[in-house]
Parts: structure tokens; C-alpha cells; sequence
């Protein structure tokens, strides 16, 4: 498949059905620079709305994937090919993701083999060699989904790290023989994990106002960052704040309006480039 003759061959349809970019979009329900990015051969439509796009263009799935009109004496074998190419894709991706995965899990027991052989061989016990080790396994479970899904192992990687961080933190704790780095590490980590996954949030809904959603995120951490404060300062009685949290409040702020504004005005000349088109 061909993502620049795909994508010249929905702007040639669109066109021809006098259509632009925003009035596809809003059909879709999707922005206008998703449109854009197919257009111009960067993307390709998603499955969950390639039916509804054909309906719109007037063509085939078939039709579609092959970026042209397709005859019916040649429908068969187009369809064929394309089947084909898709599992081919499907498998390439598959086998490269199965490598990395395996060499990525390979340095790591590499890593914990090194840390117990030279623990054991200076002290004849394992003492310090089990905190790299509990830490290698915890990331590990964190980074493997992303490893071998790509982007759609993140969300397999945000539940692997919310429910792995307070076992890890415990197990920490009990390695260094400190209770403080679990009843300390678990509420800071209930709130960062909280941060994160409204993160992941922003950026699904926002996945093409990535400016606003960044911009969002600098001015919920303003909100964050106090909470946190307020935690510490009960639990390990210091100030709630001090000039570097006033001079942080004052640059997240900042940069997150500005950021937020900034997407408002690229967004309005995207809407106005594409309503011309």
C-alpha cells in the first residue's frame, strides 16, 4: 500500500464531492488535521472509521487501500493484494517487535546475573545485589508492553506500573530496612499515578492538539505539585512553600497558557487553511 497515492486519492474525492478538510472531520467526528495527515500520505485512516470515510467518498475499502477506482474484473485480485500486504506488514511488525523484546529481556537478566555474581563473590551473600535486581523486574513489567505493542502497549504499561509500584515500594522498603520509603513513596505515588493516567487521558482525547493537551497538563501540575507539597509537609514537617515552588508555579503557569494559546491560534488557521481547500 501506497500512503501518498492513498492519500492524493482522498483529497481527489473529497474535492470532487466539494467537500473540505473541517466538513469531513465533523462527519467523522474526528479534527480536521487527522484529514490533513491522510492527505499528505503521513497517516492512514484508522479501521474503526474506514467504512464510514468510503460511505462519504462513495468507494470501496478495497478501493481505498489501493488509492485508485478499481475495476470490476480486477476487484478480486485488488482485494487479494491487499489482504496480502496487510498480513505481510502484520507480520514484519510482529517479528521485529518478538526480536526486540527478547534482547531487551536478555541485557536485563544480563544485568541481574552481573549484579549477583559480583554481590555474591565479594561478600559470599546477596545483600545490595537485590534492590538492581527488584528494580530491573519492576521496570521491566513497566516497559515491556510498550516494547513489543509500540504505541498501543502504553496503556498496558500505565496499569503494569499502577499495580507494580506499591509491591516494589514495599519490597524497597524492606530491602533498605526503612518504612519511610514505603509510607512516603506510596502517597506520592498514589498522587503521581493519578497525574499520569489524567495525562494519558488528556492526550487520547487531544491526540491532535497535542500543544493544548501538554498545555493542560502544565496547569493540572500546578494543582498537583501543591498537593504534594501539602502531603510532604504533614508527613516530614517542613514548609508547604518555599521561593523555587513560587518561581516552578509561576513557569508551569506561564508555559502552560501559553502553550494552551498557542494551540488556539494554529488551530484556528489550520480550520480557516482547510475550509479553503
Amino acid at each position: 500500500m501506497d500512503q501518498i497515492k492513498t492519500g492524493k486519492f482522498i483529497a481527489g474525492l473529497r474535492k470532487e464531492k466539494g467537500l473540505t478538510q473541517a466538513q469531513i472531520a465533523e462527519m467523522l467526528n474526528i479534527t480536521d488535521r487527522a484529514i490533513s495527515k491522510w492527505e499528505t500520505g503521513k497517516n492512514m485512516p484508522d479501521s474503526s472509521i474506514m467504512l464510514e470515510l468510503c460511505g462519504i467518498l462513495g468507494i470501496t475499502v478495497n478501493e481505498l487501500l489501493s488509492g485508485e477506482r478499481i475495476e470490476m474484473k480486477d476487484f478480486e485480485n485488488k482485494a487479494n493484494e491487499n489482504l496480502l500486504e496487510l498480513k505481510r506488514n502484520e507480520e514484519r511488525r510482529y517479528k521485529l517487535s518478538t526480536v526486540l523484546s527478547i534482547i531487551y529481556t536478555t541485557l536485563l537478566l544480563v544485568g541481574i546475573v552481573v549484579c549477583v555474581i559480583c554481590n555474591y563473590a565479594i561478600s559470599r551473600k546477596l545483600t545490595w545485589s537485590l534492590i538492581p535486581v527488584a528494580t530491573i523486574f519492576y521496570a521491566w513489567a513497566i516497559t515491556i508492553p510498550m516494547i513489543y505493542h509500540g504505541k498501543k502497549g502504553i496503556r498496558e504499561s500505565l496499569l503494569s506500573l499502577s499495580i507494580f509500584t506499591l509491591p516494589f515500594l514495599y519490597i524497597l522498603s524492606l530491602l533498605v530496612n526503612s518504612k519511610a520509603v514505603f509510607s512516603i513513596g506510596a502517597v506520592m505515588a498514589v498522587v503521581v499515578l493519578a497525574y499520569v493516567w489524567l495525562g494519558f487521558v488528556l492526550f487520547i482525547r487531544f491526540q491532535d492538539r497535542k500543544l493544548f493537551a501538554v498545555g493542560a497538563l502544565f496547569l493540572i501540575f500546578i494543582v498537583f505539585g501543591i498537593l504534594i507539597n501539602v502531603v510532604l509537609s504533614k508527613m516530614l514537617d517542613i514548609p508547604v512553600f518555599d521561593i523555587w515552588d513560587v518561581l516552578s508555579v509561576s513557569i508551569f503557569l506561564i508555559g502552560g497558557l501559553g502553550l494552551i494559546c498557542g494551540d488556539i491560534c494554529m488551530n484556528k488557521a489550520k480550520r480557516k487553511s482547510s475550509e479553503s481547500n
